[in-house]
């Protein structure tokens, strides 16, 4: 009964909102989320029951971050978008959200240094902005068991390369089915090792002054845009994040250039920011707020995250400081997430130990909805594994 009562106020997460040509119903968008279940970087069919578990009609999912090329991976078992393969791969996974009413985009990313030499073709070094190496200390959780090869500084010459990888997944992406893409240009990986001025030590025209080092991330803006439309297209930043020795002495001057950039381009689709210092600790999270002078200067659809709950994304879509926010952990564990804030129900928790192992259904598929209780969940998953 406290349910449905509590259902016929429409909180502000729960409200209508239109982003470019697409007509979300709700604000709550599923984050990218790095799972390690695409066998041999292909997407499985796995990943069907996963995504389209956390469909709703009218609701955004953003896939985990899917690799541009072969040299773009830096975790065990990540998908990728680089090969026909991968591609067909990827497209019933896109129809079964489809068949939910869901609007889905594929992240499209390149880690650069984060990667060690066995995950490279032909056990090679990484290549990145510099051939400085990602010290041991500044390696964040689950991370921190992992040890980074010292990587390759790109030529000059190769950059193009790499922005044609992006703009070619883009296209594969679309191929497949997508509505849209979001180019990973956040938490330390290749955008930000060039972005920054911490991981940026070059002396060509991608290294130095600010307008330099975020060239190769306008570069891949740009040809990414021009290859499938700025209305398909989105970003995802955090100019004050250090994750992976990757931090910015500006990185407000950092953040505005860059939204800058996305403003050139008509219709750009939306901005995905993460909050200053993201917390990694559990229970109640002090959020700093910082981004609002981001989202008055960015033209287009403004996407929070870090570490939001129910409460307070409300507070932040109510206020006008974000139009949707992205949910990651909370969303992970709660398949039916939009529905359990909107009758402010209890919330499964999530197991950090399943989060990055490569079990096809425990940790992944197998988190119970609202109204199953563990058992049937399981069987509801087999059956759509069958």
């Amino acid at each position: 009964m406290g349910h449905q009562e509590a259902a016929k106020e429409v909180i502000p997460l729960m409200t209508p909102y239109k982003m470019g040509q697409f007509h979300l119903s709700h604000r709550v968008v599923l984050a990218p989320l790095t799972r390690c279940r695409s066998y041999g970087n292909v997407p499985q069919p796995h990943a069907a029951v996963y995504y389209s578990q956390r469909a709703t009609r009218g609701g955004l999912l953003i896939t985990e971050a899917t690799g541009v090329s072969a040299t773009a991976q830096g975790y065990p078992e990540t998908p990728g978008i680089w090969t026909p393969e991968q591609v067909e791969a990827w497209k019933p996974i896109v129809d079964a959200v489809h068949r939910k009413g869901g609007i889905f985009f594929c992240q499209i990313w390149h880690v650069g240094r984060v990667s060690t030499n066995e995950l490279q073709p032909d056990g090679q070094a990484p290549i990145s902005s510099t051939d400085k190496q990602i010290s041991y200390g500044n390696v964040p959780q689950p991370h921190a068991a992992l040890y980074y090869s010292k990587p390759r500084r790109l030529g000059t010459e190769e950059i193009r390369g790499v922005v044609d990888d992006f703009r070619r997944a883009a296209r594969n992406a679309i191929e497949a089915g997508f509505d849209g893409v979001e180019i990973h240009g956040a938490h330390g990986y290749l955008l930000e090792q060039f972005m920054k001025d911490s991981a940026n030590d070059r002396a060509d025209e991608y290294g130095g002054s600010l307008e330099n080092r975020c060239r190769f991330a306008v570069e891949v803006i740009d040809a990414v845009v021009g290859e499938v439309g700025a209305h398909r297209v989105g970003i995802r930043l955090s100019p004050s994040a250090d994750y992976m020795d990757c931090v910015d002495s500006d990185p407000v001057a950092l953040g505005h250039y860059m939204v800058q950039q996305l403003n050139r381009h008509e219709g750009f689709l939306y901005c995905h920011m993460v909050e200053p210092r993201m917390a990694i600790v559990d229970g109640r999270r002090q959020i700093p707020h910082r981004l609002l002078p981001f989202r008055k200067a960015f033209n287009g659809t403004f996407i929070a995250a870090g570490g939001y709950d129910r409460e307070e994304g409300n507070k932040v879509v109510e206020e006008g400081y974000t139009d949707l926010v992205a949910y990651g952990r909370l969303f992970l564990a709660n398949p039916d997430l939009p529905r359990r804030f909107e009758l402010n129900a209890p919330l499964n928790k999530y197991d950090r130990s399943t989060f990055y192992t490569q079990d096809p259904v425990i940790g992944y598929t197998d988190y119970p909805f609202l109204d199953e209780d563990h058992n049937s969940s399981k069987l509801s998953t087999q059956k759509l594994n069958m």
